[in-house]
């Protein structure tokens, strides 16, 4: 069995495909959320949803927002709306705007969090995710595709034998069965 760090992913994306967007306010943030990988289809625990949210309504003022004051804002908007009080915890809204960081859609400035240079989330997300992220990605699964097609060559009934590959092996298999059963 191999070592874990070597499962440990270097870079990670979920992407999902939905419906064009026809909802607005928190449910457009809700699904774009889920489209990202950052809420998981179901999952009642959408706090992520609402630190999103608040930090897209102060984007529109240009404001930066200390994490407690996140916190008191998604409490408030959740209380407002008749949500339940779920994942509040101080703890638990720094995991989820580290999550955001991570995707590069928020970023910090001495203890402040904003939306990513203040700028059009469609650019951030292209520069970022797309030419970065995406990239790296599928850069890194078209390494393993090319190597699974040398290791397992089409209409090659080939078997590695001490390193040094055989192709002629299964045919010298088949030829001793055969010879054995006479």
């Amino acid at each position: 069995m191999g070592k874990i760090s070597r499962d440990t992913p270097l870079a990670e994306i979920t992407l999902r495909r939905y419906e064009k967007p026809t909802m607005g306010d928190r449910e457009l943030v809700r699904r774009f959320c889920l489209s990202v990988g950052l809420l998981q289809p179901g999952d009642s625990r959408d706090v992520v949803v609402d630190v999103f949210y608040v930090l897209l309504k102060a984007k529109q003022q240009r404001e930066e927002l200390h994490s407690e004051e996140i916190k008191n804002k998604v409490m408030e908007y959740r209380k407002k709306s008749g949500m339940p009080m779920l994942g509040i915890a101080g703890s638990n809204i720094r995991r989820q705007l580290k999550r955001l960081k991570d995707l590069y859609l928020i970023e910090t400035n001495a203890n402040l969090y904003r939306v990513t240079e203040f700028g059009h989330l469609s650019e951030v997300f292209e520069e970022k995710v797309e030419n970065f992220i995406l990239k790296s990605v599928l850069s890194r699964v078209k390494d393993y595709l090319k190597k699974m097609d040398e290791e397992f060559i089409a209409g090659s009934h080939s078997a590695k034998v001490s390193g040094v590959l055989r192709p002629d092996f299964s045919k010298e298999l088949l030829a001793l069965a055969r010879a054995y059963r006479k």
